[in-house]
Order: structure tokens, then sequence, then C-alpha cells
């Protein structure tokens, strides 16, 4: 273990702690603007189904063009793609306050305008792996992948307080707005990078030829697709959280203002994760990893089994807590496995098939919901996320997985 003070020295590295800075900015504008979207969508249509479907549409380009994203990031500046997509997110959360602010939203513009968004996510959430990888130290890495995740921690906490507090008291369409002042933040830092460079001399060979190279990297390593495969599965059933959450918070905990308490819990419960993650380096770090995410599961499965206000935040804190713990280890395990000059490729395989089957769960829960009942889908929906993310562990080779590769050589 090493002490607190060290994990914070990475901070000192100067294009790190811009783009730190940046991501703090923009994951605040995140856990603003997703509750705050929510309630514009539930109040303009009363109905979780549509608000199911907006969620899954901003999706689906992110799932298309992720690969593309991290072919891009592999061939140029990882700094520039990234400040293009935050400037192109800008933009469209700009358009969505102004439409929701100005009383003129309509679904298909709303929709349209969550499209764009995700399509500016597809470009730049490949990149961010690599940037980190080519801007810190080997041995700084899981303090840097650690710190980013205890800032979304501690965004996951204030975020959807100030969001409902904005919703309350003059309307969601303020927290959107707020977010797309948080994209503009953050592509000034990243302007200020100071860190210039293609990964590697300009190739000559086709985006298609880079793609299948990042393909065979990523099914090359059985521990990386296995993983990702039941995350997608973990992620498609916790999402009908994002669907049904907001309406059952209405019908059985009193409003608005309880969902945003829960996501509050979950926050703490990564920020403590978050913290969890600077402190420890795992010797076995995916097998540790899984076995800390199973508590992902918990706010689904007990939500569909009560109206009791604080078991519920309980459950929130745990799932925050388990992927905060999760994150940081398995991105370390990722940069010190994978060729840099391929990391953004494989990073794009590895969120593209995270974020593969979400629009599934999230077109599918407010449908099943009517059909089934609220809380018998969450609760089918948190067993099948606890059995996803346990099931890798029955791979010998993720089980056994060190911290470093095997056929590491020293340099000199």
């Amino acid at each position: 273990m090493t002490s607190y003070a060290d994990n914070f020295r990475v901070l000192a590295v100067p294009a790190f702690r811009r783009f730190f800075l940046g991501q703090c900015a923009s994951l605040l504008g995140d856990f603003l603007a997703g509750p705050a979207l929510a309630f514009a969508v539930l109040g303009l249509t009363g109905s979780p189904a549509r608000l199911g479907l907006v969620l899954a549409v901003r999706l689906v380009p992110t799932v298309l063009f992720m690969l593309l994203g991290g072919a891009i990031a592999d061939r140029l500046p990882r700094q520039r793609v990234m400040r293009w997509a935050d400037l192109a997110r800008a933009v469209a959360q700009a358009a969505s306050a102004a439409l929701i602010l100005t009383g003129q939203a309509r679904l298909w513009e709303l929709m349209a305008l969550q499209l764009v968004l995700g399509t500016g996510s597809a470009l730049f959430t490949p990149a961010i792996t690599g940037l980190v990888q080519e801007t810190v130290p080997a041995e700084r890495r899981q303090a840097a992948n650690a710190l980013r995740s205890l800032s979304q921690s501690v965004a996951m906490v204030v975020g959807p307080l100030c969001s409902v507090a904005l919703v309350v008291w003059v309307g969601p369409g303020w927290a959107i707005a707020v977010d797309s002042a948080t994209f503009l933040c953050s592509a000034a830092c990243l302007r200020r990078l100071g860190v210039e460079r293609a990964a590697g001399p300009v190739r000559a060979n086709r985006i298609g030829a880079d793609l299948a190279e990042g393909w065979r990297e990523f099914t090359g390593r059985t521990w990386i697709w296995a993983t990702i495969a039941v995350a997608s599965v973990a992620n498609m059933a916790y999402s009908t959280l994002s669907v049904l959450g907001p309406e059952l918070s209405i019908r059985s905990f009193g409003g608005a203002a309880a969902w945003g308490e829960f996501l509050a819990a979950f926050g703490l419960g990564a920020v403590a994760g978050g913290a969890l993650g600077l402190h420890v380096r795992p010797q076995r770090p995916l097998r540790f990893a899984l076995v800390a995410v199973s508590l992902f599961a918990s706010p689904a499965l007990v939500l569909s089994q009560t109206t009791a206000t604080l078991p519920a935040l309980v459950a929130f804190f745990g799932g925050g807590l388990g992927m905060m713990v999760f994150n940081p280890v398995w991105e370390t395990t990722l940069q010190a496995h994978v060729p840099a000059d391929r990391l953004s490729r494989v990073s794009a395989y590895e969120w593209a098939g995270c974020f593969a089957a979400q629009p599934l769960g999230l077109a599918l829960a407010g449908p099943l919901a009517l059909d089934v009942g609220l809380r018998q889908v969450l609760l089918v929906a948190g067993i099948l996320q606890l059995a996803a993310t346990l099931s890798p562990l029955l791979l010998k080779e993720i089980r056994d997985l060190g911290a470093e590769p095997a056929t590491a050589v020293a340099c000199g």
C-alpha cells in the first residue's frame, strides 16, 4: 500500500493536472444533467417508456461510433480529438437547455440532440485511457486513474443534489445549461494540455485495418473480452434503474428529491470506493475488482423489495463503492498489459462492449414495467447484475492475472 499523500503527487504532472481539472468540471455537469433530463422528459411526456427511449438514443451513437473514435484517437493527438468532442457536446446541451427553458422542447428534438451528445462521447471516451498513459509515468497511473474515479465520485454526490435543487427551484433546463458550460471548461483545459502527439508516425493503412488490429488485440486476451461481455450484461440490467428509479421515487419515496438523495448516496459510496482505489495495489487485480463490483447490483435488488428510505440509501452507497473500486483497478490493468499504440483501439472495443446492450435495457424497462410491474423488473435486473459480475471468476486466467505482465522485460 502507498500513502494518500503519494497518490496526490501525480497532480504535479502539468498535463495530467490540466486534464484532471477539466474532467472535474465536465463530470460535475454530467451528474447535474442526468437527473434534470429525466425529470424534463417525464414532465414533458409523463412516460417512463419515453424517458427510456431518449436515454437509449444517446447511447446508440456511442456504441456505433466508439470504435471509430478509438481508431482516430490512436492516429491523431488525443487531446485534440477530445477537445472537438467537448465542443460538440457543449453545443448539443446548450440547444437542449434553450428548448426546455423556453418551453418549446419536443421529444424528437431532444432525441436528436442526444444523438449529437452520444456521438461526442464516442469520440471522447476511447482517448481517455491512452491520454493518461501518455501523460503519466507508469508508477503513477493507478493514482491517476483512482483520482479520476474519486473526482467522478464527488461529482456523483454534488451533481444530483444540485440538479434536484435546480429542478425544484428553477427548472431542469438550467442544470443542462450548466452541463454545456462544463464541456467548454473541459475543452479549454485540453487546449492548454501541452501534449501534441499522434500515436507514432502517421500510418498509411486504412481505418479498417486499424480496427482489425484493435480487434485482434481485444479478442487475443480472454481476460479483456470475457470481462467486457459480462459488463455489457450487467450494465444493461443496471440501465433499467435509470428509467424506473425516478418514477419509483415519485410513487413510493415522496418525489424527485428522493431520487437525488439516492444518487447522492451512490456518489458517497463512490467517494469511499475511489479512496480505497487510491490506497490498494492488489496482486490479483481482476479477482479483487470483480468481487468488489458485485455490490453494483445492490440498488436494484433493494429497491425491488422495500419502500423504506434507509435500506435504499445503504444499497446505493454499496453500489457506488463497488463500481469505483473496480474502475481504477481495471484501467490500470489495461494500461499495464496493452501496448500504448493500440490502447485507444482496445479501449474503444472495451467501451463499445460495455455500452452495447444498454440501449436495449433502457428501451425495454418501461414497457416491461407496464407488463409485469416496476419492482419485478428491478428484481430480475438485480439478480442478472449479480450473476454477471461474478461469473468471470470461473476463468482461471482472470483469477490469476497479475498486476504486471508476466513477460515484462527490464529496460536499460
